[in-house]
Parts: structure tokens; C-alpha cells; sequence
């Protein structure tokens, strides 16, 4: 089984997900609504993105940037001294009318550009907002740092220039295509990320290349409701019991019952969300005989009962059809009073 692709199997785009916004300088675009995660990618130009605690990032055109919430940030252009040019149609006073705010899946004011006036502008900013409320994915995603940047090492920059085509287009299965194309950008980005000596991975995601921890973490994750034990796990791995167990606590962090127990509370956190499964249900599909053992197992490691975690809205929520991916407010992106200019979102 691959792990990775375990854990990031439900960060998936699902409609009214992205915002393109068509740029001239002086400009400035503050993020607001605190998704998970959000990946923005330079059709054209480039920017800096600026957290509200951390260093600045530049994004330039072959770049993916992936910023982790909720905490707002900004996508700026590097202010010059001299006054902004005007776009070719003249339109200077409307565009110096300040704050312009651009709303996930609504047409902003100004959305409806001629094509050429579109073209003209300098910098052109995809973004798309992944609100990840699943605990699985949650696992690897909180390690990442609040803003990463990928450079496009593999000369992809065709790929580029079609999302700037499809998000454009009005073709018939947009969304769908743009969906997947982001999908596709934001998982090779997760994996080139966690890939480079300067990532901080979990212990248990290093431990997977491991020759003896890597094989008992993928036969943990390949069947979670197994009655596991130290002995049988180091017999998969193909070592002795204390080697094992000493190998595993070394990289994981801890042994490997209690990892077990970590994992099986994780999947569980995931399975209450969904109304149709009881508690006694989620207990079997994750090794546990019977509720009472599973809650008490669940309150031990997560600190609330089963019952207590379902009613929590984060909880009811995850299954909705916009959760995925939806920020949970409507407004994504403000513009600060510093854009004098037209930024211009699709809807």
C-alpha cells in the first residue's frame, strides 16, 4: 500500500475552489478565510506571498506555492516608485476606487473582462482553497511549514499554459478538468516537498523507507482492525522482537501498539463523521470488539467520548459536499486599499 497516496486520497477539489484573478501593479490580495491549506500558481507574472508571521516567499511563472492556515496572507506584487501604468483601456479612476474583495464561486465586480484587457494584465493568479477537516490527511499536513514554495524542475510549463486555457475557457467540464488539474499540482508539490532535506516529516513518514519499521508500518495501514502485536509485527519486518521494538521507537517516536492505537483512533475520528455508522460500527472497522473497549480507547487517546467528537460541528461537517475543498465562509480573498487597479476573479 502506498501511505502517501492513503493519506492524501480525500484532498480533492469539488467545484467552486478556485479564484483567478487578473493583476496589474501596485497590488495586493489578503486571503482571509483561513482554509487548511490554499495553493496559488502563477499563470503569468509572478508575486510574493507574505504570511502574517514568517518570511515573505516570491512565486514567480513555474512555481506552486502551498500556504497552511488558517492564519490570513497576503499575494503581493513588489511596489516600484514609480506610479502604476494604466491599463490600455484607460480606465484609471475605476480602478483606483480601493478595497475590491473576491468571493469563492460568485462573479466579482469587474469579473466580465474583454479578453484583450485580460491579456494585458501582468500578472495572472490561480488559487484554490482546500479546507481539510479529515484527520488522516491532517497526519502528514501539519507538518508542512506556513508557506512552501516548488519550482518547476521538469520544464512543465505546457502545463501552465493549458490551465490558463481551461480556466478561461467555458467549456463544458471546467470545473471537473481545473478540479483535477489543481488536485494534480497540489499533490506533486505535497511529494516533492516531503522529498527535500529541508522538510520535516513525521517520524512514522521517514520510518516507511526504514528496512524494518517500513514494513510493519505498511502492514498497519494495510489492515488497522488486525490484532497486532510487537512479536507478529517483527516477524513481518524479519527481525527479533527487541530489535524491532527498539528500531521502531527510535524513528516513529513511539512503540508500535501504541502507534497502532494512534492510527485505529484517527481512522475512527474520520468514520464518526459519517451519520450512517454507529459507534459499535466504527469499533469493528477498527479492530476494537466492542464500543465500550473503542470508547474508552478514544477518550484515553483524544480526550472526549465518541458520542461528545460526532456532535462537535468540525465533526458533522466533514462529510459535507463542499468541505473538502470549500473555505467556510464565503469571502476567500480581500483586496487591501493598496490596489488601485482591477483584480479580477473568476466566478
Amino acid at each position: 500500500m502506498d501511505v502517501f497516496d492513503e493519506l492524501l486520497r480525500g484532498v480533492r477539489g469539488k467545484g467552486a475552489v478556485f479564484g483567478r484573478s487578473v493583476l496589474w501593479p501596485p497590488w495586493s490580495l489578503r486571503f482571509t478565510d483561513g482554509p487548511y491549506l490554499t495553493l496559488c500558481v502563477p499563470l503569468r507574472g509572478a508575486g510574493w506571498i507574505v504570511p502574517e508571521n514568517g518570511e515573505a516567499r516570491r512565486v514567480a511563472l513555474g512555481d506552486t506555492a502551498i500556504v497552511r492556515g488558517p492564519a490570513p496572507f497576503r499575494f503581493t506584487d513588489d511596489p516600484p516608485d514609480d506610479p502604476p501604468d494604466d491599463p490600455p483601456d484607460g480606465t484609471a479612476t475605476e480602478r483606483a476606487t480601493g478595497v475590491r474583495e473576491v468571493h469563492w464561486g460568485e462573479e466579482a465586480p469587474g469579473a466580465a473582462v474583454d479578453r484583450d484587457l485580460e491579456l494585458s494584465g501582468s500578472t495572472v493568479l490561480l488559487a484554490a482553497a482546500y479546507d481539510v477537516r479529515e484527520q488522516v490527511p491532517r497526519r502528514l499536513l501539519r507538518a508542512l511549514p506556513p508557506v512552501l514554495v516548488i519550482s518547476d524542475e521538469q520544464d512543465c510549463s505546457p502545463m501552465w499554459d493549458y490551465l490558463e486555457t481551461q480556466s478561461g475557457a467555458g467549456r463544458p467540464g471546467d470545473q471537473t478538468v481545473l478540479d483535477r488539474l489543481l488536485d494534480w499540482l497540489l499533490v506533486c508539490t505535497l511529494r516533492d516537498w516531503f522529498d527535500r532535506p529541508e522538510a520535516e516529516p513525521p517520524g512514522w513518514y521517514s520510518a516507511l523507507g526504514d528496512e524494518v519499521a517500513g514494513p510493519a508500518l505498511r502492514a498497519i495501514h494495510e489492515n488497522p482492525a488486525h490484532p497486532w502485536t510487537t512479536a507478529e509485527l517483527a516477524s513481518v519486518a524479519g527481525v527479533s522482537r527487541t530489535t524491532f521494538a527498539k528500531r521502531f521507537t527510535e524513528l516513529v517516536g513511539n512503540g508500535p501498539v501504541a502507534y497502532l492505537a494512534e492510527w485505529r483512533m484517527t481512522l475512527a475520528a474520520d468514520l464518526l463523521t459519517r451519520p450512517e455508522l454507529t459507534v459499535a460500527a466504527v469499533a469493528r472497522r477498527v479492530g476494537y470488539a466492542d464500543a465500550f473497549g473503542f470508547s474508552a480507547a478514544f477518550k484515553r487517546l483524544r480526550g472526549e467520548s465518541p458520542s461528545t467528537f460526532r456532535q462537535e460541528p468540525a465533526a458533522s461537517s466533514a462529510t459535507s459536499p463542499a468541505s473538502a475543498t470549500a473555505p467556510a465562509t464565503a469571502s476567500a480573498a480581500t483586496a487591501t486599499p493598496r490596489v488601485p487597479d482591477r483584480a479580477v476573479p473568476a466566478g
